[in-house]
């Protein structure tokens, strides 16, 4: 479009076209104006990347990259200054020097294999040689009683399962008692038990909890705790403990322990006594765990101290069983008499010595010495005068009596009077 064509359009155009118009045909005339200049550096690429590089020569310069071993990440490239193969060769343990063989050296021919030795005949041991010690003698315990007793059986095994000579011998039975000889007789079981071909050391006895029913004799029937039921029941527990004494084995009636029901404890407490009396007419031992599961005020209590001393429960929701805890804390009570009782019957025992070694032959009687004469009694009585501490003084003028002095002159004690001048009790004033 020629020049003339464009004044023509400019003069058609509305004001602020033609303004803008004007604008747009003198910025080209005017582009090598120095006001514009420096916008164009500003935009400049290659002065930018110069300014970059010069910042980071300065970092570098300022703060350099020191480099420590990381751990190499996948798809993660690393720092820069680090490279993997550095930090490998900063944890690489130094191989051991080797030293180079000669060029002429001939490599080594593989060794012959020697046949193998005949086997030599068996020697005969020595008849010096110390003989294996014997082994220690087996040791069973038989457990009876109802289910409480079964809990007792099963603490006894847990404390003596580090020896293998000990066996537990579970014989008790549930629900029963002495009561009820009509479903179980346990003085029956007890004869059949020790009549067998069955080792026995000692036996345990631990019932109670299901005996508070009524006794029959005959056709008539007795209520429990009355005068003639107790006769019955400690007849029966007699015969029980009797069996035992007759075949000279040892028994251990553990005495039943608290229980949560009120009148069922007071029950216990006399079935205790009974039990105890027929342990006593029998020699057998009775082992006492009331007061191991009850209270301060002997009173029930399902939680308590263990055989380590830390608070537990011991009793289960029932209130008459036993928790693994209280079952291990019930044959707590009767382990030291058990473990006493495997002492006797080990071969070195005192039972073992009492059979093997004689009895020493009686010695020659010593005359007895001649009484030494005793000293003369001393002049000087045993105890002085009573002094009384708030009495009149006694010496003259009140003093305490003083050593002699030889030469007062050396005498470190202060003589009485006004200190010498210049020590640290002088007082006076002014100073002389």
């Amino acid at each position: 479009m020629s020049f003339s064509s464009r004044v023509q359009r400019t003069i058609q155009l509305p004001l602020p076209s033609r303004a803008a118009l004007a604008l747009a045909l003198a910025l080209p005339a005017c582009g090598s104006l120095a006001p514009w200049a420096p916008a164009q550096a500003q935009v400049d690429d290659a002065a930018a990347a110069a300014y970059w590089r010069r910042e980071r020569d300065r970092a570098q310069t300022k703060r350099p990259v020191v480099q420590r071993p990381t751990r190499m990440i996948r798809g993660v490239a690393p720092r820069p200054g680090f490279s993997r193969e550095t930090s490998q060769e900063q944890w690489r343990r130094p191989a051991a020097p080797h030293a180079a063989p000669p060029a002429n050296a001939r490599a080594p021919a593989p060794a012959a294999i020697a046949p193998a030795p005949a086997p030599a005949s068996p020697t005969p041991a020595p008849a010096t040689e110390a003989a294996a010690a014997p082994a220690e003698p087996a040791f069973s315990i038989a457990v009876l009683g109802d289910n409480v007793g079964q809990l007792l059986a099963q603490g006894l095994q847990e404390t003596f399962a580090e020896r293998a000579n000990v066996t537990i011998l579970r014989k008790t039975r549930e629900n029963t008692g002495l009561v009820r000889d009509d479903y179980f007789d346990w003085v029956k079981a007890a004869g059949e038990l020790l009549s067998g071909a069955q080792k026995i050391d000692v036996a345990v006895m631990l019932v109670g909890s299901n005996d508070r029913q009524a006794i029959r004799e005959g056709a008539q029937s007795h209520d429990p705790r009355t005068p003639r039921w107790r006769e019955l029941y400690a007849a029966r527990a007699q015969a029980f403990a009797n069996a035992f004494r007759e075949k000279k084995v040892a028994l251990i009636w553990v005495g039943a322990p608290v229980m949560q029901n009120e009148r069922l404890s007071a029950g216990l407490l006399e079935l205790n006594e009974i039990y105890r009396e027929a342990a006593e007419g029998t020699g057998a031992t009775y082992v006492d765990t009331w007061e191991g599961f009850a209270d301060e005020r002997h009173r029930f209590t399902a939680f308590g101290p263990d055989i380590n001393g830390l608070i537990t429960r011991l009793r289960t929701n029932d209130g008459v069983h036993f928790t693994r805890a209280g079952a291990r804390k019930l044959a707590y009570f009767l382990e030291g008499d058990l473990r006493r009782l495997m002492d006797r019957a080990a071969p070195g025992g005192p039972n073992a010595q009492e059979t093997l070694t004689p009895a020493p032959a009686p010695e020659a009687r010593k005359p007895e010495p001649a009484a030494l004469p005793t000293p003369a009694a001393s002049a000087r009585p045993d105890k002085g005068p009573v002094l009384p501490l708030t009495g009149a003084a006694l010496s003259p003028g009140g003093e305490l009596a003083r050593p002699l002095r030889a030469d007062p002159a050396r005498d470190l004690a202060p003589a009485p009077g006004e200190p010498p001048a210049g020590r640290a009790d002088d007082f006076r004033w002014p100073k002389p």
